[in-house]
């Protein structure tokens, strides 16, 4: 028999709604359809505006919660359509939401994804398990990342040292040691920054494949720069987003005379440096298994073999498990572990002071 959920995420790159059907009858998930469900540039620009403080935010926020909820339930409906299958299939549906703020350090800690939950249950007749994050922080968690516990499920080996380089938006490691509990943690900029360089000088939305990066030279003044922000000398527990890497906090360290060309070539390199300082502060070897966009990166991905020294790095798909839609698989995991009143989080990852129930649920 089978136990089908759906998982919808839209994350810090913005590149649209990934949406997938998962089977979890089995000891190990079975992924069974994918959808990439693309946003409009227009409203893509509309999210992007609420990241920063701004004008009458508040009602602007109001709406963009009802636009998303619809745009989310209408991505699970195409992808019901596609495989001709009716609502009453699916167990629930797990929606990440689409982050605005996240803001865990703060003397008032908070998180804000929008996509209404509501609209999502009602629009779709299923079951919708959402607010994921906030529980973390109401028990001292940071809130993020989260996905380190289907990390965990999936991925786990007794007999390995084993690293899970989560590379969206935000880049973040689960760490799998054969001798140590799990852990994890963001470890900066993954995709943001490169993303927002390729938009300012190109006009796209990503650099292909690095290909305008690998043409550039490192600025090693400016690559020390960046590197010196504190975020990545701060103790673990952590997690960041678009408040701290965006394009504002890059334009404040550039001299006038770089080339974007090597600013771009910089922060390929910002993003697989750091990455891999915070693995090696970890584990001194094992095997790194990279998913997220910045798997398609080849330039990303060599410079990360090249620093890897003493690690073998591979895709997830290695194991058979897509790298674009791991993170979208973990939030219908995260449903199911809500419904059946288990815990989503790790505390040893989030900081939380225990692990919890994750999620409201919001009937069909």
């Amino acid at each position: 028999m089978s136990e089908l959920y759906i998982g919808l995420m839209s994350g810090t790159s913005l590149d649209g709604i990934d949406v997938v059907l998962v089977d979890f009858a089995h000891p190990k998930p079975k992924l069974l359809a994918t959808l990439a469900y693309e946003l409009n540039p227009t409203f893509r620009a509309e999210i992007l505006s609420l990241r920063q403080p701004s004008e009458n935010e508040v009602q602007r926020l109001a709406e963009l919660d009802v636009k998303l909820g619809n745009e989310f339930a209408n991505a699970a409906l195409t992808l019901l359509k596609n495989q001709k299958l009716k609502n009453d299939s699916i167990q629930a549906i797990g929606s990440h939401g689409q982050t605005i703020r996240h803001f865990p350090n703060q003397t008032f800690p908070f998180t804000i994804q929008v996509g209404d939950p509501n609209i999502i249950a009602a629009k779709t007749g299923i079951t919708t398990v959402s607010d994921f994050r906030r529980r973390d922080l109401a028990h001292g968690g940071q809130g993020a990342p989260l996905v380190p516990a289907f990390h965990l499920y999936l991925f786990s080996d007794t007999h390995k040292n084993r690293v899970i380089a989560n590379i969206g938006g935000i880049a973040n490691i689960t760490v799998l040691s054969s001798s140590k509990p799990v852990f994890g943690f963001d470890t900066g900029p993954g995709n943001t920054l490169m993303d927002a360089w390729a938009k300012e000088h190109l006009q796209k939305n990503h650099d292909e494949n690095g290909a305008w990066a690998k043409r550039g030279n490192v600025i090693p003044e400016l690559l020390q720069k960046l590197l010196s922000d504190p975020y990545f000398k701060k103790t673990p527990p952590k997690s960041t987003g678009q408040e701290l890497f965006n394009i504002s906090w890059l334009k404040s360290f550039l001299n006038p005379i770089d080339d974007p060309i090597d600013v771009q070539a910089t922060l390929a390199e910002l993003t697989a440096q750091s990455l891999m300082d915070a693995i090696t502060q970890q584990i001194p070897n094992g095997e790194i298994l990279i998913c997220g966009g910045g798997v398609h990166n080849q330039y990303l991905m060599d410079r990360i073999r090249y620093l890897a020294e003493n690690y073998s790095v591979d895709s997830t798909e290695k194991y058979g498990v897509p790298p674009d839609w791991i993170e979208a698989m973990a939030f219908a995991w995260l449903a199911k572990q809500t419904l059946n009143k288990k815990p989503g989080n790790l505390k040893e990852v989030t900081g939380a002071k225990c692990e919890t129930i994750l999620g409201g649920v919001y009937y069909a």
